[in-house]
């Protein structure tokens, strides 16, 4: 089988959840090409419309955040948005494209190429059987005018929210969000910090802002060294991610018992070896987290998707959402001297995520690339009895 996964770099969850299904066809000896479309038209453009959502995410969280509530609003008008008119462009890249290579099966991890493909049909061009794969807790603006073939979402929690959003029922499969193998590995504590070099006989609270370092991620770093500061056995270990700025402004503040790391491959590694883990609200990485089984906080949701990720998760005792005050934040720390509390949150975790998503979606993938009309029904039922 030939697919052809597109995603873009609005975020790293996007391109990780990609990169999971990707490796999991390849590794069933299938061809999986991934590819951000906008680099049919250049490399700059692809780049813009990364800056485009990355800077606002980073800088200036409360705009981003009105623009996702204007989207809100927005869907409820009848026409199409201005995401389905600006990627009305793409559709003669993307013809070409695939008119060139072939491919059975279209993958999506993100909404606008799957508005490219939704453009490619309502002008009558003939593309491969389009799956969306939503990777975020919450039915995001506009999914609900693309017309894909299949939308594979988070949990059969949020069936009835993507329904309500005009989504067919017989369209939706609950098969998880794909996260790739290394969090699923079941792998000691100790043997994790051996690996990655660091005192297994310490406490550690991993804390991260998303592969950016978005948010208000840098008050909240300082509230959790102020508390652990006491603490001679606790240790803290910051992801900044891409975000180079934040790394430098805690590296010049060298706070006690704090240490900090831009960008890392090995944060299943991390996450196995820490106590606790403080992040931003995202999709891919809350889904990452329950599927190592970590204890888990939520903060500095950057307004729109992540609201939602936060409260799926907390209402379904998967995390402590901490809203604003650092004294809320003081609290949820407690969680580690409650075995009980985190006990139960990370059964939790394993009882509503799950860890095989890629695993799933792929079986799926491989049996929808050549079903038949009649075919599909049947397939729907095997997906979800399993």
């Amino acid at each position: 089988m030939d697919a052809l996964i597109l995603s873009c770099g609005t975020g790293g969850g996007h391109n990780a959840a990609a990169s999971a299904v990707a490796e999991e066809l390849t590794r069933r000896g299938h061809r999986a090409t991934m590819l951000n479309p906008y680099t049919l038209y250049s490399n700059g453009l692809a780049e813009k419309i990364n800056n485009f959502y990355i800077k606002p995410v980073q800088k200036a969280p409360a705009a981003f955040g009105a623009a996702y509530s204007a989207g809100q609003l927005y869907r409820r008008l009848p026409v199409h948005s201005p995401v389905y008119f600006a990627n009305y462009g793409m559709v003669s890249r993307m013809e070409e494209y695939l008119s060139r290579n072939h491919f059975d099966i279209i993958i999506t991890t993100h909404l606008f190429p799957a508005e490219i493909l939704t453009c490619m049909k309502r002008k009558g061009i003939h593309i491969p059987k389009a799956v969306f794969i939503a990777t975020d807790y919450t039915c995001i603006p506009f999914t609900e005018e693309t017309e894909c073939d299949a939308y594979i979402i988070p949990s059969d929690k949020l069936k009835e929210e993507f329904a309500d959003r005009g989504l067919p029922d017989e369209k939706l499969y609950p098969l998880g969000i794909p996260v790739d193998r290394c969090f699923s590995q079941k792998e000691s504590r100790q043997v994790a910090c051996r690996r990655l070099g660091l005192d297994p006989d310490k406490r550690y609270i991993l804390a991260a802002g998303g592969s950016m370092g978005g948010g208000k991620v840098k008050k909240v770093i300082q509230t959790l060294a102020d508390e652990i500061a006491a603490r001679k056995d606790m240790e803290l270990i910051v992801i900044c991610g891409s975000n180079k700025q934040m790394y430098n402004e805690l590296i010049q503040k060298a706070l006690s018992g704090v240490t900090v790391i831009g960008f890392t491959s090995d944060m299943a590694e991390y996450m196995k070896a820490a106590d606790l883990f403080v992040t931003k609200p995202g999709g891919l990485s809350s889904t990452e987290a329950a599927v190592c089984g970590i204890p888990l906080i939520h903060v500095a949701p950057i307004p729109g998707c992540e609201t939602y990720n936060a409260r799926f998760f907390s209402d379904y005792g998967m995390s402590r959402y901490c809203h604003t005050s650092n004294r809320e934040l003081a609290d949820a720390l407690k969680i580690l001297d409650s075995e009980t509390e985190s006990d139960a949150m990370v059964r939790n975790q394993r009882k509503m995520i799950r860890p095989d998503a890629a695993e799933r979606i792929s079986d799926f993938a491989e049996r929808i690339a050549f079903a038949s009309q009649e075919d599909a029904v049947m397939n729907r039922e095997i997906c979800l009895s399993e």
